[in-house]
């Protein structure tokens, strides 16, 4: 899930990404409570790097996506992920979660630390990958105990657009229904 984040060396408690992923920690927690894909949307709009996230998820099929594929492909990646999370908000009663230190990596991306606590008393870590884009912080990846979760994305829609002869537009058909 989205609200959980792994120890990182320290950085300062009042660096802007810490800032950032405070309001993305909040808003997640709502849209999880709320558990409705309009919801988890709203949030992934706000705060995804989601052009970026859908780019990679094509892997080598990207050429493949026409210009005028890419409104409704980015639409539909959004509502796929909100999906899954609305989906794994059902399985996963989440009571709170911390926001941990924050790192700079050696390509200047910024992973921030965070754990989560259920309610049934589990806790998991999560490592959310931001990047300064257009000017702010965009989460570009979650790491949920260890599995990116735009890897795994791009593991399912390079297999299903590699059973459709490399033929995008057919994922953009199922992602926008």
């Amino acid at each position: 899930l989205m609200l959980t984040f792994l120890a990182a060396p320290a950085m300062a408690a009042d660096h802007p990404s810490i800032a950032f992923m405070q309001k993305v920690g909040k808003d997640m927690l709502a849209a999880h409570r709320a558990g409705t894909v309009g919801r988890f949307s709203s949030v992934i709009q706000n705060y995804a790097d989601v052009p970026g996230i859908a780019n990679y998820s094509l892997g080598q099929y990207k050429p493949n996506l026409k210009a005028s594929q890419r409104s409704d492909y980015y639409r539909g990646v959004v509502t796929f992920m909100s999906r899954y999370f609305a989906d794994q908000s059902r399985q996963f009663e989440v009571a709170k979660y911390t926001i941990g230190e924050a790192k700079v990596d050696g390509d200047k991306n910024v992973i921030v630390a965070s754990r989560v606590f259920l309610m049934n008393g589990q806790t998991y870590s999560v490592e959310w990958h931001l990047g300064w884009v257009g000017g702010r912080y965009k989460v570009k990846d979650v790491k949920v105990l260890g599995f990116s979760l735009t890897y795994l994305q791009r593991g399912l829609f390079t297999s299903f657009i590699s059973k459709r002869k490399g033929d995008v537009s057919q994922l953009v058909a199922a992602l926008i229904r």
